[in-house]
């Protein structure tokens, strides 16, 4: 795969039909299990098969995380890129300036890896975060970094205990049509995040969200990686299960906003503003709190004016190189015995 540019290129239109049928049955059966296939909501999750030295150098933090006066963050950075390219130099300095403890997880293979692998970081990281702050974490992640610390919460039962705040800056939770349409040979994570995926399957099956959790989805209309992302049911958006749910699309705030998939993850000032409400206070993030003073900025906190060119077209350029990419197979990697009912 020749990064998300050339993947987007290759579908310039996209339609997704979804539809449902149910047949009665002539006598009484059973009753299905609410997560159908795949694993209860609350079977512990297998150990991990990452060594575990490869899992503390991929996690790198401003500072130690013991005496903290407030929740550290992890940051977990979207598909083809690193946390250097993605949150350096926007995040990274908002929220250092801010007196905010935060960590950043490296996933395998530039995020392209089989998702299921990198969910094994994420697991990883919020244990490690909660065991030495003595508190809950708040996780940030743009595109798949907003989704994937979602498969962590639904096969680790245990690190439901330890995030407070999920927030997703268009996340691909339930993934995108471009991958439906052009995915012959990609790599594993674009096979994943289709719309139609196996993997989603399972991620949504059962709930999507879990009690004493608060999710904030922020996403854009005009998103040209997650699509759809409009209408009645945007691809990014939360839907069920206990947890206290906000989607919010950037037009909700501020009609004219433009900002597209990599903006919103990256120097979008309402997108920030979203994070930060959801952060600082209890709940999920709330459209009605966000000042619309911030329509006006051209960037969120951290970003520096005077290289904002250069910084972005890093970003874009990094994503767009596949040097460094899992290579590209034929078909999703299969599930893990864990996913399923049984094993």
């Amino acid at each position: 795969m020749r990064g998300v540019r050339s993947w987007l290129v290759a579908a310039a239109a996209a339609v997704l039909v979804v539809g449902t049928a149910g047949t009665a049955a002539a006598t009484p059966a059973p009753k299905p299990s609410a997560t159908g296939e795949f694993a209860p909501l609350d079977r512990p999750g297998p150990a991990l098969s990452v060594p575990r030295a490869q899992l503390d150098a991929a996690l790198t933090c401003n500072g130690p995380l013991k005496h903290l006066r407030q929740d550290p963050v992890l940051l977990v950075p979207g598909t083809t890129v690193t946390p250097e390219p993605n949150f350096s130099w926007n995040y990274q300095r908002a929220f250092t300036a801010m007196g905010i403890r935060w960590c950043a997880i490296t996933l395998p293979f530039d995020a392209t890896g089989d998702i299921q692998v990198a969910g094994e970081y994420v697991v990883h990281a919020l244990r490690t975060m909660s065991r030495q702050s003595h508190r809950e974490v708040d996780v940030v992640g743009w595109s798949q970094g907003g989704m994937v610390p979602r498969w962590a919460l639904r096969f680790w039962p245990d690190t439901r205990k330890v995030v407070d705040d999920l927030v997703g800056l268009s996340p691909s939770n339930h993934g995108t049509v471009l991958s439906d349409i052009t995915c012959g040979d990609c790599n594993p994570a674009f096979h994943q995040q289709a719309s139609q995926s196996q993997f989603l399957r399972a991620l949504n099956s059962g709930a999507e969200t879990f009690a004493g959790i608060d999710y904030t989805v922020a996403y854009t209309r005009l998103d040209e990686v997650v699509v759809p992302n409009v209408g009645p049911m945007p691809s990014s958006a939360l839907r069920t299960g206990q947890g206290r749910i906000a989607n919010i699309a950037l037009q909700d705030v501020c009609p004219t906003n433009v900002a597209d998939h990599f903006a919103i993850g990256s120097f979008d000032a309402i997108g920030f503003a979203i994070v930060a409400d959801a952060l600082g206070h209890p709940g999920p993030a709330a459209r009605a709190r966000i000042p619309l003073t911030t329509c006006a900025q051209p960037f969120q906190p951290g970003v520096d004016p005077a290289t904002f060119a250069a910084d972005f077209a890093g970003l874009l350029a990094y994503a767009g190189n596949s040097e460094g990419n899992a290579p590209d197979v034929a078909e999703e990697p299969p599930l893990r015995p864990y996913v399923f009912a049984r094993r």
